[in-house]
């Protein structure tokens, strides 16, 4: 079933009310839909469990709205497939915002919210998606609910069933800062129902910044791109240049900061019939070799190199499984056979719904930032090494080895030694561990997280002296000592922090501010921590149990965190990212490996010796970095 579209004709017609910025400014009440101020599309008012009811879509006359609160009683049957909600900032021809739910997602998909822009006509929820686009939801069925929207510059809060947190934060509107009318979305099926319309203007809002964001390294950025033909013009998979298309012009463009190319920005459709476009892009190469290239398109693609065909695929909604959503995302893999300097990388995109775009990196690329530089890098022996620490007594490094794929078992469990200059020293220096973790030394011990205890070794002696139960653990993850020898434990199922202060483990912090918690690290007034529920770097403090936010990130997993130059924070995310985050809350990226797949875990830092010490991860192997941080 074709999910309910604004088409391009009903964008057209709110062309002839969008533009007008006066009317409705202030309004609070109820706007009932029999009312003349609405323009209504394959809608229907009905009345419906004792209310008046719409079906379908319908926008406002005659309304200039860029910040403010729109809010709806929504009704959704159950069983039925249903897309309804909110369309706001809506501008000619066909470009605004939307958000909706998909009732039969719920609890199970992480997109039963979803949020999207629709450019140029084009609904694109297979290019929106993840952080700040979709998340999971329990959606009430079979009785009226509310939802609510709060817009503010490029950013806005969704609000479902009067929940006091918002259920979905959408960090960076598709249209950014704009101005339009507002209206409702859904199928005029039976299926969700409209009523209580309101909505009012308010430029007062109060929002967060939004969370920090990067460019992935190796996107090809710079590209080409011809106009629209119809798919059934060409042979999709013979080199197009070839074929007689008749005069091709072609524009610049460059890609997002993600690496997409938003074909949407460009070109809307031309008719339900599947269109196409052609992009080219230069890929010089100092010698012939051979290149990872990662692809993410929508929702088909031919792939051509200096005139030969590499790769043909197809990422359609719903083509390779009923459950199947065409995402565009760095999900395939090519092989370029590059010759020594020029090479010219031509794609075909087909578009038939959902979104337009591609996006092309190069899978060997990583970011190093010019502080930082790799020394030395193990083979590839660990068996998924989470965690290092650095004992300067003794001047050597401790890896655990997780073994993930082993849980519960002692036998093959270690902790690795690690010399300074790479040599592995002892593979299995501590035998017996039972799927470490997080690690910390001090004065002689070296603290270890175990999957339900916490080991103390001695460093000299390389004996477990003690182990100490941790009450009704979920998964325990990582550990820091502040300077008193207070130990701290994260725990990411069970939501919380333990101490320990050399007789029990208790839980120390818990609450609604900590959700997954991770990577830790132990200062005099507060413990700093990575809290993977919303991707943020916090702190509680010691006295109060006060929260304090210290910067967001848009998506991955928060890791390690050790205290870095000037007082501020090095921070990794286990994807492959290092980040130092000043204390002024500016946010340096250090280093990415993400293109190659190599992990950035658990990592330690040892500013006397300007070292860095990453463990990978899946990737098996630990890597020692020089750090030569300005501190000036």
């Amino acid at each position: 079933m074709r999910r309910c579209k604004f088409t391009q004709r009903t964008a057209v017609g709110i062309c002839m009310f969008a533009m007008a910025a006066v009317g409705i400014t202030a309004q609070e009440n109820i706007i009932g839909f029999d009312s003349d101020q609405w323009v209504k599309t394959n809608a229907t008012i009905v009345e419906f469990k004792g209310r008046p009811s719409l079906m379908g879509q319908a926008f406002l006359k005659d309304v200039a709205f860029t910040n403010g609160v729109i809010e709806v009683d929504l009704y959704i049957r159950s069983g039925r497939r249903s897309y309804p909600g909110l369309i706001f900032r809506i501008q000619p021809p066909g470009n605004y915002e939307r958000f909706y739910v998909r009732p039969h997602r719920s609890i199970f998909y992480p997109d039963a919210l979803q949020y999207t822009g629709v450019i140029n006509g084009i609904a694109e929820w297979q290019i929106c998606h993840g952080p700040g686009c979709t998340d999971f939801a329990t959606i009430p069925t079979d009785g009226w609910i509310s939802l609510k929207i709060e817009v503010m510059g490029s950013q806005a809060k969704v609000y479902l069933s009067d929940s006091e947190q918002p259920v979905l934060h959408i960090h960076e509107l598709r249209h950014g800062v704009s101005t339009g009318t507002i209206g409702v979305e859904g199928p005029a099926d039976g299926s969700a129902y409209f009523s209580n319309f309101r909505f009012r203007q308010d430029d007062t809002l109060a929002f967060d910044p939004p969370p920090h964001s990067d460019s992935p390294p190796g996107m090809i950025k710079a590209w080409e791109l011809s106009q629209v033909f119809k798919l059934s013009q060409l042979d999709f998979e013979s080199y197009p240049l070839s074929q007689e298309m008749g005069d091709i012009t072609w524009q610049n463009v460059e890609a997002e900061k993600s690496g997409l190319v938003d074909i949407a920005r460009y070109y809307g459709r031309t008719g339900r019939e599947p269109d196409c476009i052609l992009a080219r892009a230069t890929i010089e190469a100092v010698k012939n070799e051979t290149r990872k290239l990662k692809i993410g398109y929508s929702d088909f693609i031919s792939i051509f190199l200096n005139g030969d065909l590499l790769f043909s695929g197809n990422s359609s909604y719903r083509f390779r499984d009923l459950s199947f959503l065409g995402i565009v995302g760095l999900f395939d893999t090519v092989y370029l056979p590059l010759e020594e300097g020029e090479n010219e990388l031509l794609l075909v995109v087909a578009e038939s719904y959902g979104g337009w775009g591609f996006m092309c990196q190069d899978g060997t690329a990583e970011f190093i930032h010019p502080e930082l530089e790799r020394e030395w890098a193990t083979e590839k022996q660990f068996k998924i090494p989470e965690s290092a620490a650095y004992d300067a007594l003794h001047e050597v490094i401790y890896v655990s080895n997780y073994d993930g794929y082993n849980i519960g078992q002692t036998e093959g469990q270690a902790i690795s030694k690690v010399s300074l200059d790479g040599k592995i020293i002892e593979e299995e220096w501590i035998k017996g561990i039972v799927n470490p973790t997080g690690m910390a030394v001090f004065e002689g011990r070296l603290y270890v997280v175990e999957r339900s205890h916490l080991a103390v070794i001695d460093t000299k002696s390389g004996e477990i002296v003690s182990r100490h139960a941790v009450p009704d653990p979920g998964f325990l993850n990582d550990i820091a000592v502040d300077g008193d020898g207070t130990v701290f434990i994260s725990d990411s199922s069970k939501h919380v922090i333990y101490r320990f202060q050399g007789e029990k483990v208790e839980v120390w912090f818990h609450g609604p501010e900590i959700r997954n918690p991770n990577g830790l690290l132990a200062l005099e007034d507060r413990v700093v921590f990575g809290n993977n529920g919303d991707i943020t770097l916090k702190a509680v403090l010691r006295d109060t149990k006060n929260i304090e936010n210290i910067v967001r990130f848009k998506s991955g997993i928060i890791d390690g965190i050790q205290s870095g130059p000037d007082k501020g924070f090095l921070v990794s995310l286990n994807e492959g990212k290092l980040f130092l985050v000043t204390t002024s809350g500016n946010v340096v990226k250090l280093l990415d490996t993400t293109a190659e797949g190599v992990f950035c875990a658990d990592f330690v830092y040892a500013p006397e010796k300007n070292t860095l010490v990453i463990p990978t991860f899946l990737d098996n192997r630990v890597m020692k970095y020089i750090y030569k941080a300005d501190t000036e």
